[in-house]
């Protein structure tokens, strides 16, 4: 009797304490107990790390705290005698039986978390790949970058671990290495390490030192050109992280048997889009930067270059767009680039279009494609050119464009494009397309 009257005082009790976590719509609402709390962000802890002053937190809030110069405890402002935060199972277990008990309110059990790979950890993994790059072990060198991969994308902080070790080094080396050898031979792990290298990107200077070597070239354009989509797309991000601010390397680069056909074949049967963006960036390197640049240009309308950047740009999204226009207008620089250009009857509704459409980049692209085309068609008879960009509204998009204001060399060629136009305006009543100012944005 006593007993069941104690289990009616505790559930009195329980439901007393319950109608006071109502809320205004009779829900109830669980409060977190305060040391299942993060003290940073005040949410419950996901993965709790205790610091050396014996405060517990959550590990992202904490990391974030000590990666952004903090070396305090944010709770104490004691100094931190180390910066290795350690797992605290027991509160994490506790949080975890809290989520259980409390599931039939919506509460899910936390996962248990994955231990992060440590520093000491890192180094000895890239130790022992520097033995297998001597010992020209390939299959142990390969198991190693596996389990880098593996590991790197468990977590971003796995990932900021081996970048802040130095594995984009180690990794550019290992790649140098075995690329001396036969293909043949080494092609499991060098595909492997190019894999691991795209994780790290971007690369140090000492990385893409290794990366530049002729050897490691050459195997790029080969992955470039082969079959595999996975090789074709770690390839060509390759060589983006190379010729990006090393224009010797680009010399190199445009010499080598193959490039600008591999390059070019990329765009024209795209595997991704970050593929294709970084295809049009290293071309766009080569006919821009290239002491052979003529060459490689006359290489590249030969093969279509016009035809497929203009039909890219019918539709395509902001980065490819900037990208194809930075293309075409180094294409542009040539005779046979412009005539090519003006002989294609995308062009002028295709450029025109993009002024004040895209991004400010696009803009200024497109503009100085067209001053190159009409500047050209002013000293010759024939102005079919100019009549064609007076007949898609290319006069009043431009007078649109000074208005709203732009860069200084783009107004320039925006100002003579206009006196051009003006002087053909009787030969043909200009039309203004009907969506030349629908939706037009501007970013500023």
């Amino acid at each position: 009797m006593m007993i069941s009257s104690w289990r009616r005082r505790r559930a009195a009790r329980r439901e007393g304490k319950l109608q006071q976590q109502r809320n205004d719509n009779g829900e109830i609402e669980l409060t977190v107990p305060r040391d299942f709390r993060c003290p940073i962000s005040l949410d419950l802890m996901k993965d709790p790390v205790t610091l050396s002053t014996g405060i517990t937190y959550d590990r992202e809030n904490i990391e974030k705290w000590i990666e952004a110069g903090n070396f305090t405890c944010p709770l104490t402002n004691q100094v931190l005698r180390s910066l290795e935060p350690i797992p605290n199972h027991i509160i994490r277990k506790k949080i975890q039986d809290w989520c259980v008990e409390n599931r039939s309110y919506g509460i899910e059990r936390i996962p248990t978390p994955r231990v992060p790979v440590t520093s000491m950890e890192v180094s000895d993994i890239l130790s022992k790949i520097n033995v297998a790059c001597m010992k020209q072990n390939g299959k142990g060198c390969r198991d190693l970058v596996l389990k880098i991969k593996s590991l790197a994308k468990e977590s971003e902080r796995n990932k900021r671990c081996f970048v802040s070790n130095g594995a984009g080094c180690a990794l550019s080396e290992a790649f140098q290495a075995f690329s001396r050898a036969s293909f043949d031979e080494n092609v499991a792990v060098l595909e492997e390490i190019l894999s691991a290298l795209t994780i790290m990107f971007p690369l140090d200077v000492e990385a893409k030192g290794f990366l530049g070597s002729a050897s490691v070239m050459r195997c790029l354009i080969w992955f470039l050109s082969s079959g595999d989509l996975s090789r074709r797309r770690n390839a060509v991000l390759g060589l983006r992280e190379l010729v990006s601010t090393d224009e010797r390397k680009v010399n190199e680069l445009s010499d080598m048997e193959g490039a600008i056909e591999a390059l070019f074949k990329l765009i024209k049967d795209p595997i991704c889009p970050t593929s294709t963006k970084a295809s049009l960036l290293v071309i766009y390197k080569i006919i821009t930067s290239s002491s052979t640049k003529e060459k490689q240009v006359k290489k590249l309308v030969n093969l279509g270059i016009v035809s497929l950047l203009l039909e890219t740009l019918v539709d395509s999204e902001r980065g490819i767009c900037e990208k194809a226009l930075g293309v075409l207008d180094g294409i542009c620089n040539s005779e046979e680039g412009r005539q090519m250009t003006c002989n294609n009857a995308l062009s002028m509704p295709v450029l025109v279009k993009k002024i004040l459409r895209v991004s400010n980049l696009t803009t200024d692209f497109s503009v100085s494609i067209l001053w190159k085309l009409c500047k050209k068609e002013k000293t010759e008879d024939d102005a079919s050119v100019i009549l064609e960009a007076l007949q898609v509204g290319a006069f009043l998009k431009l007078l649109l464009l000074l208005q709203v204001g732009c860069v200084e060399e783009t107004k320039d060629k925006a100002s003579e494009l206009l006196k051009i136009l003006n002087l053909h305006r009787n030969k043909m009543e200009c039309v203004d397309p009907m969506d030349n100012f629908k939706d037009l944005k501007r970013p500023f």
